[in-house]
Parts: structure tokens; sequence; C-alpha cells
């Protein structure tokens, strides 16, 4: 049988290499934050001849009274366009522009959000992932409250953070990617994307980690064999329920629509990375952590 925690060195490795580049990601490029957190305008058209080429679009309207423009196409006919925050006079004057410019255009969509809620949204956010997260730490170490012979009961709640700090950064590290190759912004959806992935992950945590708990307390065995026997009890279980999750994931991203694409896709990134961490990082961790103290 293959020992898990035996290899904990070479899990700590690969984690360590994903959660360091997307720190580095991060600190040097940052995440594309779309206009639910800068602010702006977002104007959908649909072109009624053939559609430009995006960047024809931005070079053309760019540094005017619009000020910068992003441009990215949807759909076989539709082009969405963001600014700065515009007025209704702004936006009529624009499309005018470019219906002059490229044919006729309908107007779809048309949303514009102030600096100040942006920032508003952006704080909002935060809080709601360190919320999720102590109520997490609190919860884990209440239920596991029976096992603090062998090890404290809260350092369950403290790996099971940890492995939720891998899968998010790894997630966000994966968008700030997506951001620099395709443009891709971050929205209130990703924002939703993450605390769902916080609490798929943490549900895959808890269940290894009651496994773990369930053999400490009734057989006579050391903690890292007690470990390395919950995770194989339940490793078949993990694989299965992210593999019917991934399933009906990948049936969305495919057939959903643009709209959502993105939004499931760091769901699908949430699935496997959860999965992962949830058996390579969060049982090793409190295994390492135990043999440390000792």
């Amino acid at each position: 049988m293959f020992n898990i925690i035996g290899h904990r060195k070479i899990w700590f490795l690969v984690s360590g290499i994903l959660v360091g580049a997307s720190i580095v990601l991060l600190l040097v490029y940052g995440l594309n934050l779309g206009i639910d957190f800068t602010g702006g305008s977002l104007l959908e058209i649909q072109f009624k001849d053939d559609r430009p080429v995006a960047q024809e679009l931005v070079d053309d309207f760019s540094g005017g009274e619009w000020g910068d423009i992003k441009a990215q196409p949807a759909g076989e006919s539709n082009m969405v366009v963001r600014t700065q925050e515009l007025s209704n006079e702004q936006k009529n004057a624009l499309e005018d522009k470019i219906s002059e410019k490229f044919g006729e255009v309908e107007e779809l969509r048309f949303d514009t959000i102030g600096p100040t809620i942006g920032k508003e949204l952006s704080q909002k956010a935060i809080w709601a992932i360190i919320v999720v997260l102590i109520a997490i730490v609190a919860y884990i170490a209440y239920a596991f409250r029976k096992v603090s012979g062998p090890i404290a009961s809260w350092k369950f709640g403290v790996c099971a953070l940890i492995a939720l700090a891998h899968d998010i950064l790894i997630a966000m590290g994966i968008f700030v990617v997506l951001g620099l190759v395709l443009n891709v912004e971050i929205d209130t959806l990703f924002v939703v994307a993450l605390l769902t992935i916080l609490g798929y992950s943490v549900n895959d945590t808890i269940v290894v980690f009651d496994r773990v708990r369930d053999v400490l307390l009734k057989e006579n065995l050391p903690f890292e064999e007690a470990a390395e026997k919950g995770l194989h009890n339940t490793i078949v279980r993990s694989l299965n329920t992210s593999l019917t999750t991934l399933f009906v994931l990948l049936a969305i991203f495919l057939f959903g629509g643009e709209t959502i694409q993105y939004f499931v896709l760091a769901l699908i990134i949430g699935v496997l990375v959860g999965t992962y961490s949830s058996i390579f990082v969060a049982t090793p961790v409190l295994v390492a952590w135990q043999k440390w103290r000792k």
C-alpha cells in the first residue's frame, strides 16, 4: 500500500512550488480586477455586420473622453467594452462613434459602478473570506475536542486553514496568469467561487480528519500510523466525490455559456486543488507538526 504520510516531503515540495509561484505572481502582477472592484462602466454591444478585432476598437477610441478602453469578444458577434465611469450621454456618444466606424451596433447591456462602491465591495469580499476562515477553525477545534489527548484539537483547525490557504492561493495564482494571457477579469462571481472552494475543500478535509479521529479513538496506534490508516480509509471516497463533482462542472463549463465560464473554471480548479490538499497537505502537515513538537 502506498505510504502517503511517508512521502510527505514530496507533497510539501510540490505545494511549496505552486504556492510560492502564486504569491510571486500576485505580488508582481496582481489580479486583473474588473469594474466590480475598480469602478467604471461595462458596455456590451452586438455588431450587425462583421465584428472588428478588439484591439482595433481599443486603438481607435482609447485616450479620448472615454479614457482607456478595454475590449473583449463575446459570443459570435458581441463585444464587451470596459471604460472609466460613463454618463448616459458619453455612452451614447461612444456607441454612435463605433457605429460610424464599424457599422450598426445594438446595445445589449450597460452597467456602471462608482469607485466608492467598488472599494466597498473589495473590503466586504476580504472580510467575508476572513470570517469564513475563522468560523471554520473554531468549528473544527470544537468538533475534534475529544482527540485532545494525542494532539490538541485546535491543531486540526490550523492544519485545515493551511490547506485552505494553499487552495485559495493556487486558484488566485492561476487567475493571475489567465488575466495576463487572456485578459480575464475578476468580478464578484470570483469571490463567490473562492467561498465555494473554501466550503468544498474544508468538507473534504473534515472527512479525512474524521477518519483519523476514529482510528485514534478506537485503535492504539502511533499517531503517524493512525493518520496513514485514516487517509487510506477515505481516499477512495474523496476521489469518487471529486470526480462526480468535476463531471458536472465540466458539463456546465462546456455548455453553460460565457457569462459563467470563468466562475465554473474557478470551481474546477478549486475541486482539483482542494482534493489534493485534503489528502496530501492537511493530514501530512498535522503529522509533521506532531513529530516536530516531540
